[in-house]
């Protein structure tokens, strides 16, 4: 019955770290985020009441036309100020939790915004199966309203969901049941993303987070899916859909202080090997070659480019930085320097 009192009272003790008591007018207990209880002896008061008898300080709070009794450890100055403060936070979070545009509560999620309680409050509101789920960061170019509304469609029964993030980004929230179609979440962003395209001529970009076997990670999956966008951008990656693990290696090096970066980048590569970096086609050809495996044919074909050309350009690679990228240890080696290049 008070569902979302008790919710409210759960994220406010996770926010501050204070355990807040429930009580009923009359002096009964109801909850405590943390499991444990207190004895109180309620007599009236106004405002915030003091009983150093049980050492806490009580509040009194209104959900839905009731009064109840809340109670906080301690019955000092700071606790006084606390219940205070307290009061008006509790009423107001259990007022609106339940009033937020789904779109707005969905961002807010994602972004690491809101505690396991209000989570629970909205797996509640729209009745979210239990199922494993994953999340897709999209880039577009088109309007934010029309781009909700195209996604909409592609949405599997009430569960799937879109909203925007920020300005030309939105994400997609999709469940996997088990019977669904597509093999895992990059399968689906690559029906997405092709559909979109060929149907109403949008193009977007798609990052795409793991998937968590439950809604209450959404959070850490779009924050994968965020990451590969934004990688696959600051990259210039080919293709329109990029998954996490592609930037794994890019993630774990973006960590790493700026400083400790520039030390690794110079041992690396020393002198003019610098000035490569520089040389666009070269580099293009380089990343290329990495891209189809070490496979001079491949490259050839996809560059356009006749193999001489490309074996001559690879020699000169070899003879400024002294690493053979036919080699694969020396090809792993070159992909790090790209990489340092970019985030320094």
């Amino acid at each position: 019955m008070y569902s979302e009192l008790k919710k409210a009272l759960q994220s406010v003790s996770e926010r501050t770290g204070i355990e807040v008591f429930l009580f009923s007018s009359e002096g009964k207990f109801l909850f405590s985020p943390a499991g444990g209880t207190l004895k109180i002896s309620p007599r009236p008061f106004q405002g915030v009441l003091q009983d150093e008898r049980c050492g806490c300080t009580l509040f009194k709070i209104a959900f839905r036309g009731e009064d109840f009794i809340c109670a906080i450890r301690g019955a000092g100055a700071v606790e006084k100020n606390y219940a205070a403060l307290l009061s008006e936070v509790i009423e107001n979070y259990a007022g609106k939790a339940l009033n937020i545009p789904k779109g707005e509560f969905v961002r807010r999620i994602l972004l690491g915004e809101c505690g396991s309680a209000d989570i629970q409050t909205f797996r509640i509101k729209y009745s979210l199966p239990d199922l494993p789920c994953f999340a897709l960061a999209i880039s577009f170019d088109t309007r934010a309203s029309e781009m909700i509304s195209l996604l909409s469609q592609y949405a599997t029964g009430e569960y799937d969901c879109a909203a925007i993030v920020a300005g030309k980004n939105c994400a997609f929230i999709k469940f996997m049941g088990e019977d669904s179609e597509y093999q895992s979440s990059a399968d689906f962003a690559s029906f997405l993303a092709r559909s979109l395209l060929e149907e109403v001529g949008v193009r977007v970009r798609i990052g795409v987070g793991g998937t968590v076997r439950h809604f209450d990670e959404i959070a850490s999956s779009y924050r994968q899916a965020d990451t590969a966008l934004r990688m696959s951008e600051v990259f210039k990656s080919k293709g329109d859909v990029h998954t996490y693990r592609e930037f794994v290696l890019t993630k774990m090096l973006e960590d790493i202080p700026e400083a400790k970066l520039g030390e690794y980048f110079s041992i690396l590569l020393e002198g003019d090997a610098k000035e490569l970096l520089k040389d666009e086609d070269m580099v293009n050809t380089a990343e290329e070659f990495l891209e189809n495996n070490l496979n001079v044919s491949e490259t050839s074909r996809n560059l356009y480019m006749h193999r001489n050309t490309l074996m001559y350009r690879l020699d000169k690679i070899e003879r400024v930085t002294g690493l053979n990228l036919r080699n694969f240890t020396d090809a792993v080696t070159f992909r790090v320097i790209t990489i340092l290049s970019k985030l320094i």
